[in-house]
């Protein structure tokens, strides 16, 4: 493996920031693509991949989101160009013929484990995936605005009741507006957050 650039880094983590307000420029469906294509290739356990994803572009869809959203998010996510609706599929272990043959008889073993066993390898790397799904946007120029303030049983049955997904985070994507960006938190440091043992 090869260490990244200086200048790789601070894009995709020292000088990224999670941005509210955007610039009215359109997110194109071939960079939507794109960013999946990308963080669909990092790893997941037993390569499950459980994260489904809904790309909010349209009015009419923004619409039907917007009950779902705290009020803190409605109108930065009204301004987004697109939100994304990471979801995770409960069915995801049907998947795992295609997506580990070597294995064939991991969907029967990940479908009679217990199911709060299941819901925890579901949530654990629908989440992973979302991160790598945040570091993917940033790799190609996207700026993103996760957000957690949401009705997801609402989000589910709006929006994802035909699909059988279930909603994790929200992620508003665009190009952001730098001088509307709030001082930087501060982070804990190594020793208040890392032991070497």
């Amino acid at each position: 493996m090869t260490e990244v650039d200086p200048v790789s880094t601070a894009i995709l983590f020292l000088d990224a920031r999670s941005h509210s307000a955007w610039a009215p420029r359109a997110v194109d469906d071939a960079t939507l693509r794109r960013i999946y294509e990308v963080s669909r290739m990092a790893p997941t356990s037993a390569n499950s991949q459980p994260m489904r994803v809904l790309f909010v572009k349209s009015h009419d869809a923004k619409e039907k989101l917007r009950p779902a959203l705290a009020a803190g998010n409605v109108e930065k996510t009204m301004a987004a160009p697109v939100t994304a609706i990471i979801a995770v599929d409960p069915t995801f272990h049907e998947k795992m013929p295609k997506l580990f043959p070597a294995r064939p008889q991991m969907a029967a073993s990940l479908a009679s484990m217990p199911p709060e066993a299941r819901q925890f390898m579901l949530l654990q790397n629908g989440s992973l995936q979302a991160g790598y799904f945040i570091i993917a946007a940033r790799s190609l120029g996207l700026d993103c605005g996760p957000m957690g303030g949401f009705d997801r049983a609402k989000v589910n049955e709006t929006l994802l009741a035909d699909l059988g997904w279930q909603s994790i985070l929200l992620i508003n994507l665009g190009y952001g507006l730098p001088e509307r960006l709030m001082p930087r938190n501060p982070r804990l440091d190594f020793d208040e957050a890392c032991k070497i043992v």
